[in-house]
């Protein structure tokens, strides 16, 4: 017998406002002494002192660690870590888009655990609950507001490590669609179709139920419909609270039926070439999509409908190229690169980011269980 688990944060406040209901909420559970994990250009758009005036406000102090990298590194987490325990916070406030909300996980993680955060890398290798973590989000993609997932990049070994580990979850996530506003184009391109990759790679996982399915099913339609309006209109409120419903979905999805090769081999890209992790997942989804087609057309069969291609006429192995195409015809239409090579990945370095990927855990659940022999060839099909 088969048990699945369902993990997600026990209170998640979704819609216009959600801000204002999150400092009642952390009133209401008495903490004092934030770590506000966020990064530099939040801090310059004045976003970072939208939070902390409210904070202030309610006599809650804030710390503010703005020294996340966009792929946040072990020297990022004990930076951040270092600067709470000097002020003695007794929960942190992740601000922010993926990165900041990775960079806080580990904080918290090694704050109560101890030691460093590579001791994490793998499937739930700590032992006790992070120190309490409101995550608050301010991009519809990455769902690391919601997710036991934290990807930190080690290095000295030029990797991103996958940690998945359940006390990881934050206990409050926050999407306010307010947040996400005006925010530049390429960055919503590539965390939408970050969220369109989740909600793919959860539906054809071999670790999928039928409530992850719900879940993807309904985050792919809703990317499908809403993503180039938040793309061509930065302040189209409606399509940005659609999205953040959307990301969420699929992070419900993601976190539990877990994910495949895309993120397996786009994690070795972000770590060593520093690349965006959306834009590495758009580019190769379609490619590993392919491979996966043999074992998994059916459930492609129905990413084109949900896409809103009429294929159910069609056989599935037909449907699911119809599928591939579709993926491939939203990320030109929000303008994601064409290829790896315009990402200036060196055919020369795909035998290591191979053999990185195939001991990624994201890997484990992938439909089509590939050789290295087979990895190399579906990072060279995306060059």
């Amino acid at each position: 017998m088969t048990v699945s688990k369902f993990f997600i944060p026990a209170v998640n406040s979704l819609g216009q406002g959600a801000l204002d209901v999150t400092i009642d909420d952390i009133n209401n559970l008495g903490f004092k002494r934030a770590l506000v994990v966020t990064d530099k250009p939040l801090v310059e758009l004045g976003l970072v002192a939208k939070l902390t005036d409210k904070l202030v406000a309610n006599d809650i102090t804030a710390v503010v660690f703005d020294g996340t990298q966009p792929n946040p590194t072990t020297a990022n987490v004990a930076a951040g870590l270092a600067l709470l325990q000097k002020h003695r916070c007794d929960f942190v406030i992740s601000f922010g888009g993926g990165s900041p909300h990775d960079c806080a996980k580990g904080i918290a993680l090694v704050a109560t655990n101890g030691g460093d955060i590579r001791d994490y890398e793998g499937v739930d290798k700590s032992t006790k609950p992070q120190l309490p973590l409101v995550a608050i989000n301010t991009t519809a993609g990455t769902a690391s507001e919601m997710t036991r997932f934290c990807i930190i990049t080690d290095e000295a070994r030029h990797i991103k490590m996958a940690i998945v580990d359940k006390n990881t979850t934050p206990i409050l996530s926050v999407n306010d669609p307010e947040l996400m506003l005006a925010k530049p184009a390429a960055l919503t391109a590539a965390t939408g179709m970050d969220a369109l990759t989740h909600a793919v790679e959860a539906l054809v996982s071999t670790a999928a139920t039928p409530i992850t399915d719900a879940c993807a099913e309904k985050a792919i339609s809703l990317i499908g419909k809403h993503l180039r309006d938040a793309v061509a209109d930065g302040t189209d409120i409606s399509a940005r609270e659609q999205m953040a419903y959307a990301q969420f979905l699929a992070g419900m999805a993601f976190n539990n039926a877990s994910l495949g090769y895309v993120h397996a081999m786009a994690h070795q890209l972000g770590g060593f070439y520093d690349l965006p992790h959306g834009v590495c997942n758009a580019v190769l989804l379609p490619h590993v999509q392919a491979f996966n087609a043999p074992l998994a057309a059916e459930k492609l069969k129905l990413v084109a409908k949900l896409l809103g291609e009429e294929v159910d006429a069609l056989a599935a192995d037909d449907a699911a190229e119809i599928a591939i195409a579709a993926i491939r015809r939203l990320a030109a239409d929000v303008n994601i690169p064409k290829n790896l090579s315009e990402l200036d990945v060196d055919a020369e370095d795909i035998p290591m980011l191979a053999t990185n990927a195939l001991n990624d855990a994201c890997g484990l659940t992938n439909p089509r269980q590939a050789t290295h022999q087979e990895i190399c060839q579906i990072f060279s099909n995306a060059l």
